[in-house]
């Protein structure tokens, strides 16, 4: 988004050839493409203040391979991101520095978890592009482990996204405390809240437990929590009580989830009452018919809470840190199932909720606005430095050339003997070889999806 030059062109037709701001944005799960879509959209929308562009936007969806790549029914529950499911192609990490460098985007959205966006930004690096794209990243929700790993791994990125007041405070320090450059940093919000603010209505009454695929982990855990949302929904006959899923089984999503709620359910003793239903689809259509979101620790309760929704956080298996709810201590939402079944719904904190980034207050228009100030002002630079992550073969020579590795790149960030780019076989090996990887890709995922899994819950048998 260059600054604009004054003329006397008639708007429309200036627009009209100006040629198409390019966005590529790389995920490596449905969770994770629905925030980098939405960041996309939100980065690159027109404004009207000063330096920002009304060039139409090309927006490009890029998978990255692995066992959460999701599938097209989960692409297409996601919701509207504006860009089409069906666009949207499978890459390698190799695959996708060569789209770069051929493709001359002006933006890259890395929308993956954190050893991923490592390799992404050293093998950017290591194109040596004349004009390289800026370069995006950050969290698709709450961050409640894993913080200095998670962040030393994304550093070098143009931008780093912070969803929230606190997280930019906690990620400055982290950058800071390691004498890493903080700059990147960049104060934002969740791209995908929105949604009507909560307004009860004459006869409704839905309670909906958002569930996650790897919170709780244990069987115990995950049949209790199951077994207490049956038992309430038996407790309050008039009341709808919803379990939200994320994925069919077999699926995966950003979290690999061994013990589908799905299968659980089919064992429960009596049955499910008839005022109990599993659904599916985007949380924000199920948001709309809400009064009461449960979880332990998901995303969809900052969801919720922007749309002034009761929202209560379990504190049944404990606040913990390997839960994630102890991200909400001093939120004044966290309770037990026994507090719920008796009638009680938390109030929310407000001086927790305006540090949280859920711009409840109304001030959610606003919530992109320096980030999308600051990609505007690297575009409109005739050139950007070199990428330069804070992990590098000198300052983690026994970390880094294992994560660069796994993606098929050498600890200089080129590809690796052997990751052939596209197009440099001929034309019928090539079309041979790509039959054969994926063959091997779809074998690989289904024993990570569907086999492995199997022959765990066996083990604990």
């Amino acid at each position: 988004m260059p600054p604009r030059t004054s003329n006397s062109a008639d708007p429309a037709d200036t627009a009209a050839a100006s040629p198409a701001l390019r966005v590529a944005v790389l995920a490596d799960s449905d969770t994770r493409w629905k925030w980098g879509a939405l960041t996309a959209r939100r980065l690159t929308a027109p404004g009207d203040g000063p330096g920002e562009d009304d060039r139409p936007v090309e927006i490009s969806g890029l998978l990255l391979r692995g066992r959460a790549t999701p599938t097209p029914r989960q692409l297409a529950e996601v919701g509207e991101v504006g860009v089409d499911a069906g666009r949207v192609r499978e890459v390698t990490a190799v695959e996708f520095l060569h789209d770069v460098r051929d493709e001359g985007y002006d933006v890259v959205v890395l929308a993956l978890v954190g050893g991923a966006v490592q390799a992404m930004l050293h093998g950017l690096a290591a194109l040596g592009l004349p004009r390289r794209p800026v370069v995006v990243t950050g969290y698709v929700g709450v961050v409640y482990e894993k913080l200095a790993d998670g962040l030393l791994l994304r550093h070098g990125a143009d931008i780093v996204l912070a969803n929230s007041r606190d997280d930019a405070r906690r990620f400055r320090a982290v950058y800071e405390g390691v004498g890493a450059d903080a700059s990147a940093v960049t104060e934002a919000a969740l791209p995908f809240l929105g949604g009507a603010p909560y307004r009860p209505e004459e006869g409704r009454d839905t309670v909906v437990f958002a569930a996650q695929p790897s919170v709780p982990a244990s069987r115990a855990d995950r049949t209790y929590l199951l077994r207490r949302l049956v038992e309430h929904a038996r407790l309050h006959p008039k009341r709808e009580v919803l379990l939200k899923l994320r994925s069919k089984p077999g699926e995966h999503t950003t979290h690999i989830e061994e013990l589908p709620y799905q299968r659980l359910a089919e064992r429960i003793p009596g049955g499910l009452p008839p005022n109990f239903r599993l659904v599916y689809g985007h949380m924000g259509e199920v948001l709309d018919r809400t009064d009461l979101l449960v979880t332990v620790s998901s995303t969809a309760a900052l969801e919720s809470l922007h749309r002034r929704i009761p929202t209560a956080i379990l504190s049944d298996l404990g606040v913990r840190e390997t839960l994630g709810n102890h991200h909400f201590i001093g939120s004044g939402l966290v309770t037990s199932w026994d507090g719920l079944d008796g009638g009680h719904r938390p109030r929310p904190d407000e001086e927790w909720v305006s540090g949280q980034g859920v711009a409840a207050d109304g001030s959610y228009a606003s919530a992109y606005d320096t980030a999308r100030a600051k990609v505007a002002v690297l575009l409109g630079r005739d050139t950007l430095p070199g990428l330069a992550p804070y992990y590098t073969p000198a300052t983690a020579p026994g970390y880094l050339p294992g994560i660069l590795a796994r993606h098929h790149l050498s600890a200089d960030g080129h590809p690796l003997p052997g990751a052939v780019a596209p197009g440099e076989t001929g034309r019928v090996r090539g079309a041979v070889r790509r039959t054969v990887r994926n063959a091997a890709r779809g074998a690989y995922r289904h024993g990570v999806q569907r086999v492995a899994p199997v022959i765990r819950r066996m083990g604990d048998l």
